[in-house]
């Protein structure tokens, strides 16, 4: 399998290839720096390839296509990649995403692409316009939250990060099911989606959504989950397919 990994920043890129690995570093046209970790059997095809793409929606998709776009012109097949995996940190929502947790989506959610309405927000898809919504193979998803002891719910893509109680209430309130936030899910979805390529998102969880408090962010010990979910994730993408 060959496998794309995209995140916002370097210290979640090296979290990622940690987990994988050794790698190789490449430059992208763009200036996105990839580090491709090949297949530990050298004779089959695949390997995984780690890209920071940059911070919010726009920013990963352009890095993910980017990506794609480079593998396309010079793969042998149609699909460029078999995965696309966006990863990182992020916001859990509380109880049920503890600190240090990891969540994989089952739904990819553009949770503020919309309308603002005196009857409250729209989303965009309601509005008649594109969607918001990508849905990550079903069998796939679970196997990865499963093998991760994972939390498997919805994630959902802002471009302003949640910084107070009113907001989480909203977002509460219009998402029951969600896990966590971040702010690149989407933008990574819509890139694959544009190649008919599959996605999955898994996050690890570094901070509460709610009011804004620095103090108990939890960066190191949510990045090194995500290191720990790479590394069982390993054998994974050694397979011939998704």
């Amino acid at each position: 399998m060959r496998v794309l990994v995209v995140t916002a920043v370097t210290a979640e890129a090296d979290a990622v290839s940690g987990g994988l690995g050794a790698g190789t570093e490449r430059d992208l046209p763009g200036g996105y720096l990839l580090t491709a970790h090949p297949r530990t059997d050298v004779a089959a095809a695949g390997g995984t390839d780690v890209l920071a793409a940059g911070v919010g929606p726009a920013a990963a998709a352009a890095g993910t296509a980017t990506a794609l776009a480079l593998a396309a012109a010079s793969a042998a097949s149609p699909a460029p990649y078999d995965l696309v995996v966006s990863a990182g940190i992020g916001g859990g929502f509380q109880p049920l995403a503890p600190l240090g947790s990891l969540v994989v989506a089952d739904a990819i959610v553009a949770a503020d692409l919309g309308a603002e309405t005196p009857e409250g927000f729209l989303p965009v898809d309601e509005l008649g316009f594109g969607r918001t919504v990508h849905r990550p193979p079903p069998a796939l998803a679970a196997r990865i939250a499963g093998l991760l002891a994972a939390v498997h719910a919805p994630v959902l893509t802002v471009s302003t990060v949640t910084g107070s109680a009113a907001r989480t209430a909203e977002l509460t309130a219009r998402h029951p099911r969600a896990a966590a936030e971040a702010m690149e899910g989407f933008g990574v979805a819509e890139a694959a989606a544009a190649y008919s390529v599959p996605v999955i998102e898994i996050r690890a969880v570094s901070n509460a959504v709610g009011p804004r408090d620095r103090s108990a962010w939890r960066i190191g010990p949510a990045l090194d989950a995500l290191r720990y979910a790479f590394q069982q994730l390993s054998p994974v993408f050694e397979e011939s397919s998704p």
